[in-house]
């Protein structure tokens, strides 16, 4: 007689899943299902995104710039000038100073600029006196294009022979206050005609010059009595005596009283103002985090709200057979792309607006390409944390209750 057989246990039946293609399916309908609140909800995602992505990007085109500017014109320029003694008296640079500043050893070029004081230049002769348009004349060394780095923009630099007669090179300012615009023009100097040579092109390293009237030593000593005291000098050295030959200038250029001799590299004041610039961008980068942070809570709110709309839609997908953890991932989900999609907008308007203020004033366009993906990273970030708390309430959602109500 044969046993009978033991029934064995039924099979425990297969958890549900959900696909990720069908995941996504639910996630794009709910957004199309309310594409205003949708469009308006990533709004303030694509605000504080593109705040912080243009204000990155036009910080770093803007440095980009500053920093070309220096690697081409070199960091190694000192500009001398003097100062004042313990009594408060001024102390005047050494007629030979610049003469004494070439013979020390790493010295590759120096120039000095002595400005004329009751001198002024105008259009002509019959402009007012007073009607000085914030113009100075200086008479210049030769070695002063090579010791600053400037370029000239049109025309010629003094040379041995122009300097002996009243010829003029001008500032770029300088030029455009006097309307002149192309070398043999003449121009109206302390009582006489002085002929336009050229226009010296803005230099970032010395500014001052864009607004003189430069000529040569030699007619400024015989026509307006100029000592040759000059008011300051430029001075470029080899890179690696930058700091040796700076120890060195004042007692150069005032053995009696080397304290009273004030030595500056222009890019120092550069690096300075780079530093206020990243403050500031700093500042604005926080300004977009506010407005990135609204934008979350915008995305929260609406979340909410979509799951207290949909309460039917979710008793009737749970009695189907979704699991309170597919109601969680499809409402998580949908804040994600919420959040993406302004994320996606914000990061291309940010972009945009860099290129246009690049544009508009000569920069090359930098931004890093990680600060756009970053971009987009943190409102993914934002929408997850956003949508945590409403998907999680849609999940506890019980379908009976969904179904009554």
């Amino acid at each position: 007689m044969s046993r009978p057989r033991a029934s064995r246990p039924a099979a425990a039946p297969a958890r549900s899943r959900l696909r990720p293609g069908d995941l996504l399916a639910l996630g794009f309908h709910g957004l199309r299902a309310r594409p205003l609140r949708a469009v308006l909800s990533s709004l303030g995602i694509a605000i504080g995104i593109a705040a912080m992505i243009s204000v990155i990007g036009i910080s770093t085109s803007s440095q980009a710039l500053i920093e070309q500017r220096l690697s081409e014109l070199g960091t190694n320029m000192l500009t001398v000038t003097g100062g004042s003694d313990l009594l408060g008296e001024e102390v005047p640079l050494a007629e030979g100073a610049v003469a004494a500043i070439r013979r020390i050893p790493g010295v590759q070029h120096a120039g000095g600029v002595a400005t004329l004081a009751g001198v002024q230049v105008y259009r002509n002769s019959e402009i007012a006196p007073s009607r000085t348009g914030g113009l100075s004349v200086a008479a210049v060394d030769l070695e002063l294009l090579d010791a600053t780095g400037a370029q000239m923009l049109t025309g010629t630099w003094l040379n041995g022979a122009t300097a002996e007669y009243p010829t003029v090179v001008l500032g770029r300012a300088a030029a455009e206050r006097l309307g002149i615009q192309s070398p043999g023009s003449l121009v109206w100097i302390g009582g006489a005609h002085f002929s336009v040579l050229g226009i010296l092109d803005s230099s970032l390293l010395v500014p001052e010059l864009d607004s003189m009237a430069l000529i040569g030593t030699p007619v400024a000593r015989s026509l307006f009595g100029h000592t040759g005291h000059p008011t300051a000098i430029y001075e470029r050295s080899d890179d690696a005596r930058v700091a040796a030959v700076r120890k060195l200038l004042p007692a150069t250029v005032s053995p009696e009283k080397p304290s009273a001799v004030k030595v500056s590299r222009q890019s120092d004041a550069l690096a300075a103002k780079n530093t206020v610039d990243q403050a500031f961008t700093g500042l604005l980068v926080g300004v977009g985090s506010i407005a990135l942070l609204v934008g979350g809570i915008g995305v929260a709110n609406t979340m909410v709200i979509s799951v207290l709309e949909r309460r039917r839609e979710i008793g009737l997908r749970r009695s189907l057979g979704a699991t309170r953890r597919h109601i969680r991932q499809q409402f998580l989900l949908e804040a994600v792309l919420l959040a993406a999609v302004g994320g996606l907008a914000g990061t291309a308007l940010g972009w945009l607006i860099t290129a246009i203020a690049a544009r508009a004033n000569g920069w090359a366009l930098a931004i890093p390409p990680e600060v756009l993906v970053a971009g987009v990273a943190v409102t993914v970030v934002v929408g997850a944390i956003a949508g945590l708390l409403p998907a999680v309430r849609a999940a506890r959602t019980s379908p009976t209750a969904a179904l009554s109500s």
